[in-house]
């Protein structure tokens, strides 16, 4: 991956953005799309940078830019903030954690408590936490001081910095899927310093994925593009426990997972899959049987039905503060996107 790439990712990453709340990373993407593309914006929050306005086909690349994070619902007499999740938490990763929450004054940072396990009853060790036994802890001597630095509704991220690893590998909360958002945009740059594309390419950094798919459905209702491609994570299955047999080969380094599910197109799978061999890029194929909860569910059945792929990269721990991906896999993502759209002109049929 080019250097500039690199800390465009790592700027990302470290940008918050829960879902509902993405502006801030947004402000970064529309700022490195800016380079080379045409940028705007909507009023759900998506970001949108296209090249070749006018070309054909239409093609949407998109990766939710939102992330998992959590909300404040009620500050305690004692100044502790209880709070709710935005997206799915597995609770035991919470306990202990650091919290950069988001108000109107700026940050706030607090941990996440729970009774200590010597004061535990011994049945209570013996059940795991629920959101509802965890509190944020911001140091506030009582509820007074509390509000004066927050309020009910004020959204928050786990404060982890990305970590480098060897063999090309990092670690970082909002990897699922600042990477999608990355990928897409990556794919959009190597495309425009082609000068033979014939397609008009939007890549769209989508909003509230992780609530609802609700961004990529009003973005693809927008635009009514030919095809698209949605960029997600899926889960690597080179740990402990994750059966290949339900989940297929992942393991990271294998470059892009390309998905073949009846809600997807075969043409454009089809054509995802020629472009890889024909670009001599690693592969791996994923099968879904049903409805995939990704942004490629809810742009596929918009309007009268839009023509969608999905390539995902392959992740290790995915919904904690310590995802993790490899480099090099991302990088092929874009690549594989870019070697299928430059292979597309004005006759491609996406017909059924």
């Amino acid at each position: 991956m080019r250097d500039a790439s690199y800390e465009f990712l790592k700027r990302l990453l470290s940008t918050p953005g829960p879902s509902g709340n993405e502006g801030a990373a947004a402000k970064v993407w529309r700022e490195e799309a800016a380079d080379f593309a045409e940028v705007r914006g909507d009023r759900m929050g998506n970001s949108f940078a296209t090249i070749g306005a006018g070309g054909s086909p239409k093609i949407m690349l998109a990766g939710h830019i939102d992330e998992i994070g959590v909300m404040v619902t009620h500050v305690d007499e004692k100044g502790l903030l209880r709070f709710t999740s935005v997206g799915g938490w597995d609770p035991q990763v919470l306990v202990g954690q650091r919290v950069r929450i988001q108000t109107a004054n700026g940050e706030v940072v607090g941990v996440i408590g729970k009774k200590a396990i010597h004061v535990m009853e011994p049945e209570e060790r013996k059940k795991v936490s629920e959101l509802k036994s965890l509190w944020v802890d911001i140091g506030a001597k009582d509820a007074e001081e509390a509000k004066e630095m927050v309020r009910v509704g004020d959204v928050g991220v786990l404060d982890q910095d990305l970590l480098e690893l060897p063999n090309g590998r990092i670690a970082s909360r909002s990897l699922d899927n600042r990477m999608g958002a990355f990928v897409v945009l990556e794919a959009l740059r190597l495309l425009s310093e082609e000068e033979d594309v014939r397609a008009e390419v939007v890549a769209v950094a989508s909003v509230q994925e992780e609530i609802g798919l609700y961004g990529a459905r009003g973005a693809a209702f927008g635009l009514d593009p030919d095809a698209a491609i949605a960029v997600d994570v899926t889960h690597a299955t080179d740990t402990p426990g994750v059966s290949k047999n339900e989940n297929g080969d992942h393991p990271l380094g294998s470059g892009p997972v390309i998905e073949r599910a009846p809600n997807l197109s075969p043409v454009v799978s089809g054509g995802l899959i020629s472009a890889a061999e024909e670009a001599g890029i690693d592969y791996t194929l994923e099968a879904g049987s049903g409805r995939a909860n990704t942004d490629a569910a809810a742009i596929q059945f918009t309007r009268a039905g839009i023509a969608t792929g999905l390539v995902s990269a392959p992740n290790r721990y995915m919904h904690s503060p310590n995802e993790m991906v490899d480099l090099g896999d991302l990088e092929n993502c874009a690549c594989l996107i870019s070697a299928y759209i430059k292979g597309l002109d004005e006759n491609t049929d996406f017909v059924r």
